[in-house]
């Protein structure tokens, strides 16, 4: 098992190698020109009007150290060949989701902020492409604690982004988050301080808004990892979280490891059973790393998954 670097750690390891991925002919024939142009990508879920906000991405070498832990370069690049994409490195978006339901709206994690270097970072400037004021923000529900999630709850002169919203995490998310500011990281104490006011900690599979908001516990990534399904009438959306972080790799392999996961094996078992049920089920995905805007479905494809974007 590789164990995560916690939190805002995770950002600075990236932000060596990282850099904006530039869409693949192949992703950008399966994405709307809608979502191409633009770093907003408005959709709905039932009644409700939700947006997917670009807050910008990474790449990294197909070298399994992040990806495909214990395989080789070539097992990775034989998945990615078949899928018509480049065999030599990989892409992660990073996209948070936000949904306007009446009086509430509803952030879904907050990007990196200023945690992983130069084309990231741009949820605000998305927000306001999508006419959304920060301060119009009433909830903002975090998967989990990692760098590329939570930077962004705080801006570079360390106030609150999003002031007026109540900042819902799992208890236990909660407990691992502060852990850190006890290993003495400045960055780290300064973020958990700040929102530390704001924060309401739930316990995992909490109803966090009646008829709307469930949080759904997905084991593995890190102590209290939590997705979320929005509900709206008879349709739903679930948010994954880093439960699967490539929308090829991830999905076509569950069982192999990737370096992001706190308790690998869980997560792989977590990662595995959540594609199954949701394939069955044909429930809409809502993936914070997949190609923007991140959202579609799991569908069965011989003895295994694919991702089948909804453009």
């Amino acid at each position: 098992m590789t164990r995560l670097l916690p939190a805002l750690f995770i950002a600075a390891l990236l932000a060596g190698c990282a850099k904006e991925p530039a869409p693949t002919e192949a992703a950008q024939d399966a994405q709307p020109t809608q979502a191409a142009e633009l770093n907003v990508f408005a959709f709905k879920i039932g009644e409700l009007s939700a947006y997917a906000l670009r807050d910008g991405g990474f790449t990294f070498p197909n070298d399994n150290q992040i990806v495909g832990v214990g395989r080789t370069p070539e097992d990775v690049a034989e998945l990615l060949s078949a899928a018509g994409v480049s065999t030599t490195e990989l892409s992660l978006s990073v996209q948070p989701l936000l949904v306007q339901a009446g009086d509430k709206v509803l952030l879904f994690d907050a990007g990196a902020g200023a945690n992983m270097g130069e084309g990231n970072g741009k949820l605000l400037e998305s927000m306001k492409q999508a006419n959304i004021d920060p301060t119009s923000v009433t909830d903002i529900f975090i998967s989990h604690s990692h760098g590329d999630h939570i930077g962004g709850l705080v801006g570079s002169d360390g106030a609150l982004s999003f002031p007026n919203a109540t900042i819902h995490i799992s208890a236990p998310e909660w407990e691992y988050l502060r852990s850190w500011e006890e290993k003495q990281n400045d960055t780290q104490a300064a973020l958990i301080e700040a929102i530390a006011p704001k924060v309401k900690a739930f316990e995992p599979g909490s109803e966090l808004v009646p008829g709307l908001v469930t949080a759904v516990a997905i084991d593995g990534h890190t102590p209290g990892h939590s997705g979320y399904r929005i509900t709206s009438g008879s349709e739903s959306l679930l948010y994954i979280g880093d439960t699967a972080h490539h929308y090829i790799v991830s999905v076509q392999r569950p069982e192999w490891t990737i370096s992001f996961d706190h308790d690998a094996p869980t997560a792989q078992t977590s990662r595995r059973e959540l594609i199954e049920r949701s394939a069955a089920s044909s429930e809409r995905i809502y993936a914070v790393h997949f190609p923007f805007p991140g959202l579609g479905k799991f569908s069965a494809s011989g003895e295994g998954f694919v991702w089948t974007p909804e453009h």
